[in-house]
């Protein structure tokens, strides 16, 4: 079995302005991008069982925004395979009733932010309702973390220092900071091996295997293999892929220094569900 926590479902390209489509062009260098979502394309591409956390995204600055009621009726067409992940823009005005609504309404088992991409710091002592609220009702909450391609995002809220000064605060939340926060990573194993409750997820980074080779053996370094969860990004790659390249990492960067290969499978068929509470 395997467990993909960073899946995306959204209607493209309805769900992006232009601007925004027009920078996603740029996000893999080999290749554009077809940001469709469909899950049965999704399965095709795993020769393994899986199942898969999905959100939408919103982010009003960049130009992204997927009402949570398009996740929870995707989640219904497969609710043995699929759970659903609310988002929230901290930024707009009614996004604590979003929350309430995603969570109580449509049945949404966590949170999806995007600070950089939205405008706005994690830790930001405005948004305490936010992290409370996942506390007291059990919600973990994944994060965008690193780089990305819109000029006008802000840079400063996506570093994993703030999710630190989060789990400080409100140490019960568990929390997943996506793509290893490359290419930030060494802040973000510092992070993960500090605090109990704080993950990252490897998605959306195989197609780089030098970056990745050399964060994972900062990993083996610092002893956080266990704190590492396997995802995708999908559709921005396929649980296929994405397992070949963490297999063959070590052969196609031909490391002296092996990364740990029985490390790499726990990683893949990781019991993410269990550890976030989502069982």
């Amino acid at each position: 079995m395997i467990i993909d926590v960073h899946s995306h479902a959204w209607k493209y390209p309805e769900h992006f302005t232009q601007s925004l489509r027009d920078n996603f062009k740029r996000a893999r260098k080999d290749v554009e991008v077809d940001l469709t979502t469909n899950y049965r394309d999704y399965l095709k591409n795993s020769s393994e069982k899986v199942r898969t956390i999905v959100f939408g995204g919103k982010a009003r600055q960049s130009g992204l925004w997927v009402d949570d009621e398009y996740v929870a009726d995707y989640v219904k067409q497969y609710p043995e395979n699929l759970i659903g992940f609310l988002s929230l823009d901290p930024t707009q005005k009614n996004w604590k009733e979003e929350m309430k609504h995603g969570h109580l309404e449509l049945g949404l088992k966590g949170i999806k932010l995007m600070p950089m991409y939205a405008g706005f710091n994690p830790n930001d002592k405005s948004l305490n309702a936010l992290w409370e609220y996942a506390t007291e009702n059990n919600l973990p909450v994944l994060l965008h973390t690193g780089t990305n391609v819109v000029p006008n995002s802000q840079l400063e809220y996506t570093f994993p220092r703030h999710i630190d000064g989060v789990a400080i605060s409100f140490p019960g939340v568990k929390i997943i900071m996506a793509h290893l926060s490359h290419p930030f990573e060494n802040e973000c194993i510092a992070v993960i091996r500090k605090q109990p409750n704080v993950y990252a997820d490897v998605s959306a980074l195989h197609y780089r295997p030098y970056q990745l080779y050399n964060s994972l053996m900062l990993v083996q370094e610092y002893c956080v293999w266990d704190k590492l969860l396997f995802g995708t990004d999908y559709p921005f790659t396929n649980v296929n892929d994405s397992v070949r390249g963490l297999k063959e990492l070590n052969e196609k960067v031909g490391a002296k220094i092996k990364l740990d290969e029985t490390e790499i499978e726990n990683l893949i068929h990781r019991d993410a569900f269990s550890l976030l509470g989502l069982e």
